[in-house]
């Protein structure tokens, strides 16, 4: 078993990163090479903007190369509630966000020709407990007549045309829903950045930013520095680096997977004959979904833990059990991947997104960034290029996390009251 992200293995290493040191200027600098600082990287390269994009480890080798691939639509929170704390029509404006998310990726994909296994699959949620059925139904009805017809409730007794298990007690699916292989979107990302006149330099992590007048910047790195007229932040749950007002707004929850060896396409056609993209009802909750080369992922918070070596291990055997829990035909399967990452939560699971002392940023997109991410790149570049309409994120507050200065202590018992949650409701 390698203790290392599927994604990232079973792609070639990205080739066409600047050599040399950091140096002169440039009209902007985006920090961070996950999708977000890619997508943004191309669109403001095919604006005709000289972009310098500035990775501290390797393209797409944080959250972007390390997630679930999936690329789900539907709003990371529960609608109804969202409805009660915007009002219906900000509500609205955020479910279409995460529509227009996945037309981005796809739209990236088709423009670029990006060969990334991207399949509008759709998602199914699965309902863990009956009375979590029963609020699926009511979500049903409320998407259905607000906001999206392209939802379908499955109950109990039709479950099994979607997933090979008795495990759940129905489900909601999401037609619109996609997976790609994130490895190669990524690699697909920055070369197309190349292609249009990006420049991007890795392993080059930031250490200081300077204001130097208006909105002149220098970005330095131990790689040297450079000069941008405009800054995006595109970091994520970056642990290191100047960038403390972000880290006190966001909580890093380390998200841990494993993959299965190739499996017969027999198996296949008895666990997920529909190929959906999957996840359940649970606060602690897991999400499966079959990859291009035939292997089982699967995922799930199942520790609340920072990734490292020995803590991704002890999550892929509790991964190991909850998913032959959930698969028993999976007995005995060899697991071949087993790694973790960190998911950028904010305290309300909503993305943050706009200028602050003239630094762009966009980020906190708490587990459904594979979509949001890219698709706030691109539109980042438009904000970035006068046109602030564009961010639909744009009127949220963002205090800080009470007692939260940039490590996250408090993570067990976030994790104890989740538990706690899933056993009550």
């Amino acid at each position: 078993m390698k203790l290392q992200s599927y994604w990232l293995d079973t792609v070639p290493p990205f080739l066409d990163a600047a050599s040399g040191s950091l140096s002169g200027r440039a009209d902007v600098a985006v920090i961070g090479g996950g999708f977000t600082g890619l997508a943004a990287a191309v669109s403001l390269a095919k604006k005709g903007a000289d972009v310098v994009l500035i990775e501290a480890g390797q393209i797409g080798s944080g959250a972007s190369g390390r997630n679930g691939g999936q690329c789900n639509n539907g709003v990371a929170i529960d609608y109804s509630g969202a409805v009660a704390r915007f009002g219906r029509d900000t509500a609205r404006s955020f479910y279409r966000a995460y529509d227009a998310a996945v037309d981005t990726v796809e739209r990236f994909v088709m423009e670029e020709a990006i060969d990334c296994d991207f399949r509008r699959t759709g998602k199914i949620k699965l309902a863990a407990k009956p009375e979590h059925y029963e609020k699926l139904a009511r979500t049903h009805e409320i998407l259905a007549r607000d906001v999206d017809q392209d939802t379908t409730l499955v109950s109990r007794d039709r479950l099994r045309t979607e997933v090979g298990t008795d495990r759940y007690f129905g489900g909601l699916a999401f037609t619109k829903s996609a997976g790609m292989h994130m490895g190669k979107f990524a690699q697909g990302l920055a070369s197309a950045a190349v292609r249009h006149g990006a420049r991007i330099y890795e392993r080059a992590p930031v250490t200081k930013l300077k204001r130097i007048s208006g909105y002149q910047h220098e970005v330095i790195t131990t790689s040297g520095s450079i000069c941008a007229s405009q800054v995006l932040l595109a970091t994520g749950t970056s642990v290191a680096g100047p960038f403390a007002r972000f880290r006190r707004r966001i909580v890093p929850i380390g998200s841990f997977i494993i993959v299965t060896e190739p499996l017969p396409l027999s198996l296949i056609d008895e666990i997920m004959p529909t190929r959906r993209m999957a996840t359940d009802s649970k606060n602690v909750g897991s999400y499966f979904r079959i990859t291009p080369d035939n292997r089982l992922l699967f995922g799930g918070r199942a520790r609340f833990a920072m990734s490292s070596p020995a803590s991704d291990a002890k999550s892929g055997k509790i991964l190991e059990k909850a998913m032959i829990s959930v698969f028993p035909q999976l007995s005995g399967v060899r697991i071949d991947y087993c790694w973790g990452g960190l998911v950028d939560m904010t305290a309300d699971r909503l993305p943050r997104a706009g200028e602050h002392e003239g630094l762009f940023y966009s980020m906190g997109y708490s587990g459904h960034g594979t979509q949001m991410s890219t698709h706030m790149g691109s539109v980042m570049a438009d904000v970035m290029s006068g046109q602030h309409e564009a961010n639909v994120w744009r009127k949220l507050d963002w205090p800080a996390i009470p007692g939260h200065f940039g490590k996250p202590w408090f993570l067990p018992f976030v994790g104890a009251y989740y538990r706690l949650q899933d056993l009550l409701h």
